[in-house]
């Protein structure tokens, strides 16, 4: 019997006009994967209640890479462990981007103008970062954009104003983005923000204390640097911009993109 988040995926292709898929011996696979996590989470009268331990894997489906990934965002969204945290909003926003990317930008959490667009760094921030991209001669669609919550956290009253998620919110959400991560295979991963600092890191320094070296998370170089909306405030100085800079340059050097003498002196 198929479990909902198989018929959400499902409908998902029909949506897209796909009325066939091949049945592999990976697809077949998959689907008996499926087939018992359903099980497993039917209630039995004798058996004890269920834990709320997020779950460490989850399981992509498709052949291509796009495919894989709208299947963990069918998935994302009917997934009960989101719902009971009853601290997320209802809206996703999953990914933006190139799902066969080198390059991985991956930020804390959607905020407002993320919601409103179902896409992660929307708004101002993510007008930043298209200049951000733009000055490294890349652009939004060379790159694959994520968030570690893939819902908006939710607050009392709540308008315009965002928060960071809490560690469990992320807890939850981390094993979509790790199969994300081992789908799209970046050669690079740049993690914004203190809280997706710590989070993939599971460290508590502040990010001026993780940023300027190399770090790894599942086996690909991994570099910390200030979320686009710390670089909106009116305060904002020419040493913060710079610092940025650097850790864009050396993302750069790791992917071996082409860097002129006027990139490398920019914000001196």
């Amino acid at each position: 019997m198929a479990t909902p988040t198989l018929l959400d995926y499902l409908h998902q292709l029909h949506r897209q006009g796909i009325s066939h898929i091949p049945i592999t011996d990976h697809a077949r696979q998959i689907l008996r994967e499926l087939y018992t996590r359903g099980s497993a989470r039917r209630p039995h009268s004798s058996s004890p209640s269920h834990s709320k331990t997020p779950p460490t894997a989850i399981v992509s489906s498709g052949n291509t890479a796009q495919e894989k990934i709208a299947s963990l965002a069918a998935t994302a969204a009917g997934w009960a462990p989101f719902k009971k945290l009853q601290s997320l909003r209802d809206t996703l926003v999953f990914s933006a981007g190139n799902p066969s990317a080198d390059l991985m930008i991956i930020g804390e959490a959607p905020g407002f103008h993320d919601e409103q667009k179902q896409q992660p760094f929307a708004g101002p921030a993510g007008e930043k970062l298209d200049q951000i991209l733009k000055a490294m001669g890349l652009s939004r669609a060379q790159t694959y954009l994520s968030n570690i919550s893939k819902f908006r956290p939710a607050t009392k009253n709540q308008t315009t104003n965002n928060r960071p998620p809490s560690p469990e919110e992320m807890a939850t959400s981390l094993p979509f983005l790790k199969e994300e991560i081992s789908i799209v295979k970046p050669r690079v991963i740049i993690a914004l923000g203190a809280s997706a600092a710590h989070c993939l890191l599971n460290k508590t320094q502040k990010i001026n204390e993780l940023r300027n070296s190399w770090h790894q998370f599942q086996g690909i170089p991994l570099r910390i640097s200030y979320h686009p909306s710390y670089l909106l405030r009116p305060d904002e100085e020419l040493s913060e911009k710079r610092k940025v800079w650097e850790d864009m340059l050396a993302a750069m050097e790791k992917l071996k993109l082409p860097i002129s003498e006027k990139q490398r002196n920019y914000f001196l």
